[in-house]
C-alpha cells in the first residue's frame, strides 16, 4: 500500500505530459491518503485479527490475486495513457490497446479491481469502505470521459463501453 501511494504520489507526475496539475488537488489528495493510510493501517495493526492460516485462504488468495491483476491492469493503462501525447502536447487523443480496446476507463477499472482484490485479501470493513468510495469516485469519472469521447471523437469506438468491458 505504501509503495503505492509512494509511486502515484512522487514517481507518477514526472511521466505526465500535459497541463500543469492544480496544488489544491495535490494537498486534499495528500490529506485524503494520509487519512486513508491511517485508517487502514490503524485496522490492520491493532483491530484485524487473522488465523494463522490466513494466507491460505481463499479469501486472502483470491483477494491478492485481484489486487495483482488490478495493479497490473492500471500501470499498463497508466503507460498506454503516458505514450499519448508528445512533449509539450495538451491535446486530447484516443487511448488504443489494453484494455482500452474494451472501455474508456481502463486506468480506473484496474484502480477498482486494485482495491476490490486488496478489501477482499484483508476482509476488513476500512479496507472494503475504501474500495466502494473508489468505485464511486472514479467510476462516474470514468462514465464522464466515455460521453466525452463520444461527444469529441467521431471515429471513437461505438462498442467500447464506460467502465466494465461488454457491460456498462
Amino acid at each position: 500500500l505504501c509503495f503505492l501511494i509512494y509511486l502515484r504520489t512522487f514517481i507518477y507526475p514526472f511521466f505526465t505530459r500535459g497541463r500543469p496539475f492544480p496544488l489544491q488537488m495535490l494537498f486534499f489528495g495528500t490529506l485524503f491518503c494520509i487519512y486513508n493510510g491511517f485508517l487502514q493501517g490503524y485496522y490492520l495493526i491493532y483491530c484485524a485479527e487473522y488465523p494463522n492460516d490466513w494466507c491460505t485462504d481463499i479469501r486472502f488468495t483470491s483477494g491478492l490475486l485481484l489486487f495483482l491483476l488490478g495493479m497490473g491492469i492500471n500501470i499498463h493503462s497508466d503507460l498506454l495513457l503516458r505514450q499519448l501525447r508528445k512533449p509539450g502536447e495538451i491535446t486530447y487523443k484516443i487511448p488504443q490497446g489494453g484494455l482500452f480496446t474494451y472501455v474508456s476507463g481502463a486506468n480506473y477499472f484496474g484502480e477498482i479491481v486494485e482495491w476490490f482484490g486488496f478489501a477482499i485479501a484483508t476482509w476488513s470493513l476500512p479496507a472494503f469502505a475504501f474500495a466502494f468510495f473508489t468505485l464511486c469516485c472514479i467510476g462516474p469519472r470514468a462514465y464522464h470521459h466515455h460521453r466525452y469521447y463520444l461527444k469529441t471523437f467521431t471515429d471513437y469506438p461505438k462498442s467500447r463501453k464506460a467502465l466494465i468491458p461488454f457491460v456498462f
